[in-house]
């Protein structure tokens, strides 16, 4: 389960660069959240198929990233998205991307689902992240939210088997592919053999 560091602290961005460089923490509202231990090779599995799936989209004007880059918010918000797409290419730095993603996408773990539903959520959503894409690789499907007058509507509930629009891209990625799973077969029409 990620651990916050010293509750009461509130930690900055140049805090956070003094750090080791060989552990992983997330800052977010100035709470320091550790990142270890690594995530499981189902969910690397997926962030590696969805980087690939946006990073070959043919529109090559966003840059499409992966964790662990730091994304820094705010000087109390630094974020390591598991896949994350910017458009606005200024934000793009040499040590991190410097201001609001367009789309986010997050795979839970048991260990981080409480952290990327409540804090994750309300943190992307306060800053303007447009999409927010949760994967759930135990349940196989995924969650998306579209950001509608600086707000969070219901999410899409998009099964494994079915196709999502990546509204930032404006594609379309079959999720089979992201779960590694069989193509689903096309049901034929009743009467019909």
């Amino acid at each position: 389960m990620p651990v916050a560091l010293r509750k009461g602290t509130r930690y900055t961005y140049q805090d956070y660069l003094t750090w080791p460089d060989d552990e992983r923490w997330e800052l977010i509202e100035g709470v320091a959240y550790d990142m270890s231990p690594a995530p499981s090779v189902k969910h690397q599995e997926i962030v590696s198929n969805f980087h690939i799936a946006l990073k070959t989209h043919p529109d090559k004007k966003c840059f499409t990233g992966i964790a662990p880059t730091d994304v820094v918010l705010d000087e109390h918000n630094v974020v390591q998205p598991d896949v994350f797409v910017v458009c606005d290419r200024s934000k793009i730095g040499e040590r991190a991307i410097t201001g609001v993603p367009n789309l986010v996408i997050e795979v839970v773990s048991p260990a981080t689902e409480v952290k990327d539903r409540r804090e994750k959520k309300a943190v992307y959503e306060k800053f303007g992240v447009g999409e927010y894409i949760l994967v759930f690789p135990e349940r196989e499907y995924v969650e998306r939210y579209l950001l509608e007058e600086g707000k969070y509507g219901a999410p899409e509930i998009v099964n494994w088997d079915e196709t999502i629009k990546v509204v930032t891209l404006g594609m379309e990625v079959n999720l089979w592919e992201i779960f590694e799973k069989e193509k689903p077969r096309e049901e034929e029409p009743e009467g019909e053999e």
